[in-house]
C-alpha cells in the first residue's frame, strides 16, 4: 500500500474505534441475540476438531467467506484462505446441509505448523456434510452431525 493509502485507512479506522465507543456497551448477551447469515459473512476459522487452530504471525488467518450465487451463473463461490494459500471454490447448502465442491488453492510453500493447518482444513471442508450457526459461530458438522470446525463471525467494518 502506499503511505498515503496507508494513513488514509488509519484515519478511517481511528474515526469507526471513536465512533464505535460512543455508541454504548453492549453486553455480550446481546451480541450474541441474532444469528449471523451463513452467506456473505468472513467466518474465521477457531477450531478443528474440537482443536484451537494456531495463529501464525506474519500469516493470512484461516477462513472463508460464502457468497451469495452470482444472478448470471448460479454459482455459489466460496472464497478465504487456509492460513497460507487463497482458497476458492463452490459451495451448496439448504437448511440444514452444506457441502463444498472444486476447492482449489494457490501454490505457495507453507512451512511447518502452517502446511499442517491448510491439509487439516482442507480435509475438513471435503468433509462437511451440514451446519449450525448460534449467534457468531458457524459450525461445521459431518453426515452423523459431529463437530468438524467451528469458525467466528468477524466485521470488516
Amino acid at each position: 500500500m502506499k503511505q498515503a493509502q496507508v494513513m488514509t485507512w488509519a484515519a478511517v479506522m481511528s474515526a469507526v474505534f471513536t465512533l464505535s465507543g460512543c455508541a454504548g456497551a453492549q453486553s455480550s448477551a446481546d451480541s450474541q441475540a441474532v444469528d449471523e447469515p451463513l452467506e456473505n459473512t468472513y467466518w474465521k476459522l477457531v477450531a478443528l476438531e474440537d482443536q484451537p487452530t494456531p495463529v501464525v504471525d506474519g500469516k493470512r488467518e484461516a477462513h472463508i467467506v460464502l457468497h451469495t450465487p452470482d444472478a448470471s451463473t448460479q454459482n455459489s463461490r466460496v472464497a478465504g484462505s487456509t492460513g497460507c494459500n487463497r482458497l476458492m471454490g463452490e459451495y451448496h447448502h439448504d437448511e440444514q446441509e452444506l457441502g463444498f465442491d472444486r476447492l482449489a488453492t494457490t501454490r505457495m510453500a507453507c512451512p511447518g505448523e502452517v502446511a499442517t493447518l491448510e491439509r487439516d482444513f482442507l480435509a475438513t471442508l471435503n468433509e462437511v456434510s451440514g451446519w449450525q450457526i448460534d449467534g457468531k459461530t458457524l459450525t461445521l458438522t459431518d453426515e452423523q452431525g459431529a463437530s468438524l470446525a467451528r469458525l467466528e463471525a468477524v466485521h470488516l467494518y
